[in-house]
């Protein structure tokens, strides 16, 4: 009975082993997806799978940590999901806010929200920005929990976010037109100031991003696993990890 668990741990070595430093990407955003069919497949709550998944962002953090990664942008919660019913929305929120807090509790890595509050009930988006503003002075790995979030969205507020900077400075429509450019607006996304993700990996078998993080992942390399996100192991991204050192990067050249 032992012999799988013990052939598992040493694949699980030689795959770590086989990471050097500098071919590991600064920044990894994951779609975390599957969270209720991984709870269907054991006859449980939708709330239950949410949960479980909730549980599984620690872990994960840790193996990211452990790995010299610097930025991990975690989609937890789409716009699209905002549609979903109200009693499994106020579970989800619930447990998000609660996901939130544990991260900043932990004093281990410095939080930022990202997405539409604004869509959010209030208390929730009071809760999250606490939270996050906990964390500001903390050094580390950097943690992206992306919350009512949806890339269109980020670009139009990234796009109104300049507009209403140079309108303030006196800028017209006309001069507007004339110099904008993408620098522009990738100053004014919800991920300024942080490298663009390198690789952008999605659970649940999903073929597709979903529109996670349109612009900045422009020249991400895409890894999709089968595992449910509260299934995902720290093989799973280890073999992500692997996948991303052996691609050849072209990044459009």
């Amino acid at each position: 009975m032992r012999l799988p668990h013990t052939l598992y741990r040493l694949y699980e070595r030689r795959l770590a082993a086989g990471l050097t430093p500098d071919r590991v990407p600064r920044h990894v955003g994951v779609i975390l997806d599957g969270n209720r069919r991984w709870a269907k497949s054991f006859g449980e709550t939708a709330a239950t799978g949410h949960r479980r998944g909730a549980d599984k962002i620690a872990e994960f953090l840790g193996w990211a940590e452990a790995l010299g990664i610097e930025v991990a942008t975690l989609w937890m919660l789409s716009t699209d999901n905002l549609g979903r019913s109200a009693a499994e929305l106020d579970d989800l929120l619930d447990i998000i806010e609660d996901a939130v807090r544990g991260l900043a509790d932990s004093g281990r890595w410095r939080v930022r929200v990202v997405g539409r509050l604004d869509l959010l009930p209030e208390r929730t988006a009071v809760a999250l920005r606490h939270a996050a503003e906990r964390t500001e002075g903390v050094r580390g790995l950097q943690v992206n929990v992306a919350i009512g979030y949806g890339g269109r969205h980020e670009i139009a507020d990234a796009v109104r976010a300049y507009l209403r900077e140079q309108a303030e400075a006196g800028a017209t429509l006309a001069d507007l037109a004339e110099r904008i450019d993408v620098d522009d607006i990738a100053a004014h996304l919800y991920t300024a100031g942080q490298p663009d993700p390198e690789l952008v990996i999605r659970t649940s078998g999903e073929v597709r991003i979903g529109g996670f993080l349109m612009w900045q992942s422009a020249h991400s390399e895409l890894y999709f696993c089968e595992a449910y996100w509260p299934g995902f192991r720290r093989v799973d991204f280890l073999r992500a990890l692997r996948d991303f050192t052996r691609r050849e990067r072209r990044l459009g050249k």
